[in-house]
């Protein structure tokens, strides 16, 4: 079923000033559709992986269903943007039933349990399958659906550290440092979780057959990090953590505090890129060693570090804008969105609670994304009118109300 979806998208551009201030502009898009627009996901409430799997496939038009638990007042989930809720009760026969019957007419099932959680909830892919043959079944997890640690809990941190990833993250002299807990949770996992989904939507298209996709966020992280290991033999990686290219180690290959305590990224790896560098820094290249001479690292770095410190963040981005010296001012979260490069692009979305946010990627040119900008879902909100869109009738709704396998929690008007 093709549903046509007429979205609005406040997008900051063009406005000098902070869009917490409402002085952002507006850009309309009306689209007779998206490039998910008729895919039905039911994605059980969770941590932030699966969270932000469901939002990627809503923001490109998906009809996303969050399962949330019963007698579950608040959710931690910040990434319901254009979902709806339903809360059920999956303990219960009856719940287990119910969710069934959403899958029976549904595409997409996202799962964020351990390996076996399921199961014994009697909604594992076997049963899943033959009630659906359909179904796209993804299951999300850190370790995966086997293996030593299938069973076992963890996080990010743990994930990246089993990849191999880890043992590379961090300066010189220090303890390996993870990078937020974006390399295996959403990178790894949300991300190529969302791939599983869609190629296994297209697969389908062929076959007219689902699939139980097991995405392990510790392969994920460890496939991301693939440039990593199949250039070993390059020797970018042969010497200690935070002493090589591309980790901290280089001088022309890492960030540098200005006089304002702001920050420059420097990236300037080619030799005509670094003469830039050079030239902008004011510094005479026939004083300097050569580019790759790793001995004269911590030397140059010294320079380079005095060097930044004479003028501003600003002072420095009118020296290298315009240039190929790749440096760029570091920007703050509460800088981003009104930096001239985002602003021109629109990079940025606000919505109806002044939150701002990134905008959904990439940009398709007849398809582009069209993201929500209504306030996220509250628990068990849209209980009534899901059920009602799958074919349950008032009665059915009222008795699963009063049996406790459903709850319906619909917002107070504010009169």
């Amino acid at each position: 079923m093709i549903f046509l979806l007429l979205s609005t998208v406040v997008l900051i551009s063009g406005s000098p000033e902070h869009p917490s201030q409402k002085l952002n502009a507006k850009r309309i898009t009306s689209l007779l559709g998206m490039a998910l627009t008729g895919v039905r996901v039911l994605e059980l409430a969770g941590l932030a992986p699966a969270p932000f799997c469901g939002m990627i496939l809503a923001d490109f038009g998906a009809k996303v269903i969050r399962v949330d638990k019963t007698n579950s007042v608040m959710t931690m989930d910040s990434m319901a943007r254009g979902k709806k809720s339903i809360a059920l009760n999956l303990k219960s026969p009856e719940g287990v039933g119910l969710m069934k019957k959403l899958c029976k007419k549904s595409d997409v099932l996202i799962e964020p349990f351990r390996h076996g959680v399921m199961e014994k909830l009697g909604l594992g892919p076997e049963v899943m399958l033959k009630e659906n043959p359909r179904l796209i079944y993804a299951r999300l997890s850190g370790y995966g659906q086997s293996g030593k640690y299938a069973k076992s809990a963890g996080h990010d941190i743990n994930y990246v550290a089993v990849s191999g990833l880890l043992s590379k993250l961090g300066m010189k002299h220090m303890n390996p440092v993870a990078p937020l807990n974006l390399l295996a949770d959403f990178s790894g996992g949300s991300l190529i979780c969302a791939l599983g989904i869609l190629m296994s939507l297209y697969e389908r298209t062929k076959s007219g057959q689902g699939q139980v996709i097991d995405s392990s966020m510790v392969e994920g992280a460890a496939y991301l990090g693939s440039f990593v290991w199949k250039s070993q033999r390059l020797g970018l990686w042969n010497r200690p953590r935070g002493e090589n290219l591309l980790d901290g180690g280089s001088p022309f290959y890492c960030t540098y505090k200005t006089s304002d305590g702001k920050y420059m990224a420097v990236g300037a790896l080619e030799p005509q890129f670094y003469m830039e560098l050079l030239k902008g820094l004011d510094l005479d290249a026939s004083n300097f060693p050569n580019q790759m001479s790793f001995s004269d690292w911590p030397n140059l770095k010294k320079i380079f570090t005095e060097s930044f410190l004479e003028k501003t963040q600003e002072e420095w981005c009118q020296v290298f804008d315009g240039t190929d010296a790749c440096v760029t001012p570091l920007v703050s979260f509460d800088d981003v969105a009104m930096h001239q490069h985002n602003k021109e692009r629109g990079s940025f979305i606000i919505n109806d609670q002044e939150e701002v946010s990134p905008r959904p990627a990439p940009i398709l040119c007849r398809t582009p994304a069209a993201p929500c900008t209504r306030r996220d879902p509250f628990v068990g909100e849209h209980t009534d009118e899901i059920l009602t869109e799958y074919g349950f009738s008032k009665t059915d709704i009222s008795d699963l109300q009063s049996a406790g396998v459903i709850e319906c929690n619909k917002p107070k008007s504010n009169l």
